[in-house]
């Protein structure tokens, strides 16, 4: 009976060990991903429980964190996970860095992963600039549209072949600032040539123009080569301005002429009521006259014999101006019938 006591707290010690490590067990499962763990240190890229556990707690994306880094490490990269996980944590997207940094690696081009992480988080596809820089690519420019020297109206396509600059990703401008650059030279080419037929003659003296000018400064691209691809006609601007200006100074004139002759319609006008003006002032004369020689008349100064001699002589004056106008009018139609002879 002594014995079986001695072997009781035994057996409830080994009982409550056991359970207790059950219980770890457990909360291990629980807490730690096992699963993911394991894929790890079977893929080559071993990542601590306590950092899976710490990825937890910060609430870290762990399963898309070890699976990039497991592929990355599988491509030979030498990228340490708390890198991965402080650029995902910051915003940044870890896949594109690392595929970013594996076509590097196999292109061999010197790229760092301070500086995949940079370009990423500039706002850039990283991925599209490591392949741009590997493989150029081609784009184009709209319709563009100048006037030669000569007022002749020019249309241009051209196509830009561009390369990426890895050092240049940051802080610079993107392919639309090198297409508006383009357009402008094609402007300026154009504008320089004195008639249309030079530029439709040797359209690479656009081209060369362009190069000249250096148009990828201070953009994350290297122009390798410019082509005019399309070219054609359009109107003559500087026949239509002609036209227009021609235009627009026959209305100025014609504006002018109804100007000048509202002024002398008014001046017309001005002279008829100066004239109406006038014969008003003449009556007034001729009634005062009337009036004076009837004073004359009544004081004795001018007597009945003296008007009526007045009155002859004013018919007398009225009867030979007719006839002087009767005589005038007898040479203009003898002149006219002597003419119808001839």
């Amino acid at each position: 009976m002594y014995n079986s006591m001695l072997l009781f707290p035994l057996w409830a010690t080994l009982t409550i060990i056991l359970g207790c490590v059950v219980a770890i067990i457990v909360a291990l499962l629980i807490i730690v991903p096992i699963n993911i763990w394991f894929r790890a240190l079977a893929s080559g890229a071993h990542v601590s429980m306590f950092r899976l556990i710490g990825m937890k707690m910060r609430k870290v994306d762990y399963k898309k964190l070890v699976n990039i880094y497991i592929v990355s490490q599988k491509a030979g990269l030498q990228v340490p996970i708390g890198e991965l996980e402080t650029h995902l944590m910051a915003g940044g997207d870890i896949e594109k860095v690392v595929d970013a940094l594996i076509a590097a690696h196999s292109a061999k081009m010197d790229l760092t992963l301070e500086q995949a992480k940079a370009i990423d988080l500039a706002g850039r596809d990283v991925v599209e600039a490591v392949k741009t820089s590997v493989t150029p690519k081609v784009i184009k420019t709209n319709w563009i549209e100048a006037v030669a020297g000569n007022g002749i109206q020019v249309k241009a396509i051209a196509q830009v072949t561009v390369r990426a600059r890895l050092d240049r990703q940051i802080g610079t401008a993107d392919v639309e600032t090198i297409l508006a650059r383009v357009g402008e030279g094609i402007v300026t080419a154009i504008g320089k040539a004195k008639t249309h037929t030079e530029i439709m003659a040797d359209p690479s003296i656009i081209s060369k123009t362009i190069l000249e000018d250096h148009l990828d400064r201070q953009t994350s691209y290297e122009i390798l080569s410019i082509d005019v691809c399309d070219i054609d006609i359009g109107d003559n601007i500087g026949a239509r301005l002609k036209i227009d200006d021609a235009e627009a100074k026959k209305k100025i004139g014609q504006a002018a002429a109804e100007e000048r002759k509202a002024q002398a319609i008014a001046l017309e006008q001005e002279m008829k009521a100066k004239t109406q003006e006038m014969k008003a002032i003449v009556l007034a004369a001729e009634s005062e006259v009337h009036k004076a020689m009837a004073q004359a008349m009544k004081n004795g100064k001018f007597g009945v014999i003296d008007y009526y001699k007045l009155q002859n002589m004013v018919a007398d004056t009225n009867m030979r101006n007719s006839i002087g106008n009767s005589n005038e009018k007898n040479k203009n139609n003898s002149g006219r019938g002597g003419n119808e002879d001839r």
